[in-house]
């Protein structure tokens, strides 16, 4: 009896974790995909009220947002990125925290280069546009011509897509920086 009731109590929280939402997507991934982007925006807030750098401890922001550490860590490694202008410092233990800067890469050539490395993605390199753009660096427009010469589509059956995609990037680098080749 008692397995029996556990049991039912446990396909019941599967049905509501996995039952479909209006827009298709499990309740699930809807609640850790708005929980992720309130982490981020509360992050960002943050950096913009503190002149772009902040020092926070992972388990305060895990109470304040009633989530699991890891959680911190996920949105920190995917929405905190060098691609995307920060630089993350973590110091683990009692007294831990997390800094994050916002930095401004295209001011140092040699590093966007080295971030960008001999292979780029197409996600990574739409990171790198943004962070272009968010900078001031490039506009709108260009932001929008660099995307789609950089996109999969438009590269097609090339291979080694990823190598020419960081060519193609660097060498953009050297007009948008003014930098002899």
């Amino acid at each position: 009896m008692i397995r029996k009731s556990l049991y039912a109590k446990i396909e019941e929280r599967k049905y509501f974790f996995t039952r479909k939402g209006k827009e298709g997507q499990n309740r699930l991934g809807d609640k850790m995909a708005k929980l992720t982007n309130s982490i981020e925006e509360y992050i960002i807030d943050l950096l913009e009220t503190s002149n772009g750098m902040v020092e926070i401890q992972r388990a305060i922001l895990a109470e304040h947002f009633s989530c699991a550490p890891s959680q911190i860590n996920y949105v920190l490694t995917t929405r905190f990125t060098p691609y995307k202008g920060y630089y993350v410092e973590s110091r683990r233990g009692g007294g831990g925290y997390i800094r994050i800067v916002e930095v401004d890469m295209t001011d140092d050539y040699s590093l966007y280069t080295r971030e960008i490395g001999e292979d780029l993605t197409a996600l990574r390199a739409k990171d790198f546009i943004s962070s272009l753009l968010k900078q001031g660096k490039i506009t709108n427009r260009e932001a929008k011509i660099l995307s789609l010469a950089l996109s999969d589509k438009t590269l097609g059956d090339v291979e080694e897509k990823n190598k020419l995609r960081a060519k193609i990037l660097k060498m953009v680098l050297v007009g948008i920086l003014d930098k002899e080749v």
